[in-house]
Order: C-alpha cells, then sequence, then structure tokens
C-alpha cells in the first residue's frame, strides 16, 4: 500500500514509519516538526516527508494514497491543559477533516491512534473492553472521544476508519519522550540515582512498548477490512496492565535505586484496567514482545549509550513535550495558535 504517517516525526511516529516501509508499503510522512532537534541517538528514514501542519491538509495531498496512520496530534494531558482549545482543535477538528479528505481523495483505510486515556476515572480492578462506559477527564482524552464517534459515522463500504485505543507508551524512540510513565521514572533513577513518584503510586495503568504499537499498526493495515472496518481496539496486553509503583519497584530490582514519593504526591484519578482481547481475536496471530521489565532494561541501556543528562532531563527539557512547545512560544518561533511564524530552518 502507499501509506501516509502523519507526525511520523514523533515519538510513535519515527518508529513506526520504518516498520511499515520494512514490510513493504510505499511510507510518506507529514509532519509539522514541532520537535526537530529533539533527536535521540540515531534514526532510519522511511520515505519522503511533506512539512504540513495537519490542520491544513487538502484532499489533493491525500490524492493515490491507499491509505492514513493518523498519529499528529497535541500528545498529553499537560499539552492539553495548556489550552484545552488547541487540543480540541487539532485532536478532533484537524482530525474529522483530515478524515473527510482522505475519503473524498479516496483513501480506503483511516488508522486513527486514539487512547485508552479515555476510560479515565474508572478506578476498581473491572478489565474494561471497548464497549465500556467512556470517562475522559482531561481534555486530551475527551478529544480522542469526540474524534473516535465522528470517524464511526464515516464509515461506509468505500471508507474503513479502525481506532487504536493504546495504552501508555513507553520505550525507546528516536524522538524520546520523558513525559511517559516508565520512561520518566526510569530517567530520575539515570540522572538522579533514585525513582521519584510524582502520586502515590497507587493508580492502575495499561502499558505498551512503543514497538509493538508500530507493529499492531502494521498488523491493522493488512488485516482483512471485514475484521477492521469501524472498529475500535484497546492496544496492549493483559500483563502489562500494572500498578505504578510496580514499575518503580521493577526499577528498583533492575537498578538498585531508592524509591521516594515527591512531596505533593496524591492519589492518580487517572486509573484503570484493559481487557485486550477484542484485538486479539482479531489478530489471532499477533504476540507482543515487550514487557515493562525488558522496557526499563533498554531504557537503563539506551540512556547510559546516549548519555541522557540530569539537564537534558529536568533543565533542558526536548524530551518533555511542553516544556518543548513553551520553548518555541518563548522564543516566538510559535505564534499562540501554534503555528510557525516563519517556516523553520531544515
Amino acid at each position: 500500500m502507499r501509506v501516509l504517517v502523519t507526525g511520523h516525526h514523533g515519538y510513535i511516529g519515527s518508529v513506526t514509519a520504518p516498520v511499515l516501509a520494512d514490510a513493504g508499503h510505499e511510507v510518506v510522512g507529514l509532519d509539522t516538526f514541532f520537535y526537530r532537534g529533539c533527536d535521540f541517538g540515531s534514526e532510519r528514514t522511511a520515505g519522503p516527508s511533506l512539512e504540513l501542519d495537519v490542520r491544513d491538509v487538502e484532499p489533493d495531498v491525500l490524492a493515490g494514497f491507499d491509505a492514513v496512520v493518523h498519529l499528529a496530534a497535541l500528545s498529553n494531558d499537560p499539552l492539553g491543559d495548556l489550552r484545552p482549545e488547541l487540543t480540541y482543535g487539532i485532536n478532533l477538528e484537524a482530525t474529522v477533516a483530515l478524515a473527510r479528505a482522505a475519503k473524498e481523495a479516496g483513501v480506503g483505510r483511516f488508522v486513527f491512534a486514539s487512547s485508552c486515556s479515555m476510560y479515565g476515572a474508572s478506578g476498581g480492578d473491572e478489565l474494561l473492553d471497548e464497549t465500556a462506559p467512556l470517562r475522559p477527564i482531561t481534555p486530551y482524552a475527551e478529544s480522542k472521544v469526540r474524534a473516535e464517534e465522528a470517524l464511526a459515522g464515516l464509515a461506509d463500504d468505500s471508507f474503513a476508519p479502525i481506532a487504536m485505543r493504546n495504552s501508555t507508551a513507553y520505550g525507546v524512540s528516536p524522538r524520546l519522550r520523558l513525559d511517559v510513565v516508565l520512561n520518566n521514572l526510569a530517567a530520575w533513577a539515570h540522572t538522579t540515582g533514585k525513582i521519584r513518584l510524582l502520586s502515590d503510586g497507587s493508580a492502575w495503568r495499561p502499558l505498551v512498548h512503543v514497538k509493538d504499537i508500530a507493529r499492531v499498526t502494521l498488523a491493522l493495515l493488512e488485516a482483512p477490512r471485514e475484521t477492521v472496518h469501524g472498529q475500535a481496539f484497546n492496544v496492549g496486553s493483559a500483563v502489562q496492565n500494572v500498578r505504578i509503583r510496580d514499575l518503580a519497584d521493577t526499577l528498583h530490582r533492575l537498578l538498585g535505586c531508592d524509591v521516594e514519593l515527591s512531596d505533593d504526591a496524591t492519589p492518580d484519578p487517572r486509573s484503570y484496567r484493559v481487557d485486550f482481547s477484542k484485538l486479539q481475536a482479531a489478530l489471532p496471530g499477533f504476540a507482543f514482545e515487550w514487557t515493562p521489565d525488558l522496557g526499563a532494561q533498554e531504557l537503563s541501556e539506551a540512556y547510559s549509550t546516549v548519555g541522557l543528562t540530569r539537564e537534558d532531563f529536568l533543565d533542558v527539557g526536548r524530551y518533555t513535550r511542553l516544556s518543548q512547545l513553551k520553548r518555541l512560544l518563548a522564543g516566538r518561533e510559535l505564534d499562540e495558535d501554534l503555528r510557525w511564524r516563519a517556516v523553520p530552518a531544515a
């Protein structure tokens, strides 16, 4: 297939695009490059790319593509809290406009990176499948819920939207993020010698490695249409439903670092456990390759190899999405709507 990957320069996209290319698909990236220069280690280029804000994509840009993998978004809750209207504008309105443009251009399959965060404040030990009530508690999660609803309304015999409700991602990427929980805890351990919990660690969270997200994306692109058409899938595996404190214990065993609570640590209201049996039934030959234990080891080794410093982690902020955008705003490289004031240098 000829596949357009939006957000190909991001945390998940810079891993996913090469996986799709390696499988023989013709991959074109599309990104506004907010995180240019925020590189971690080496990177493989999957194919050509378009420097374009996802809010500006017209049907003619999408002509000739068989599928769109839509990853571009403001990527987490702190960014959503920065200016909620931007999160809705990019994550919801631009997603729906992109899907409509894709449908008009004759694109047959639209894989949307949604999120398990839409289960929100579910709490308890019940496993939540795709029919569970959605309880988003942040603009980010709400934007994903509403985008999924709109995409489902576009499904017909020629256009197949698919929603990947990804668990919380972890693992090494050329565009590393240190504002996701396992990557963050491992960075505290590596750069300070301690594992610092910003909550009391009691919340449940499903996790999934960024490379496994890429592999699921490929599998959903290649799955029979009748299996995935108009469907939402929780993406992750049962053994990766973990409490945050269990991740701290994993790092303690691996690195020998002490675990400490921040002074203002409180229970995190975002607590949920997720059922992944629907994905397993749709992709019976698929097996997740990563676990948090393996991911913690990978992260620790990569931080040492690349030379992650305390300054990289706590001060510079290039691996934290909110910090990077605030830096671009403060330097007047971006305007208040997160649009480039001038074309950035290549």
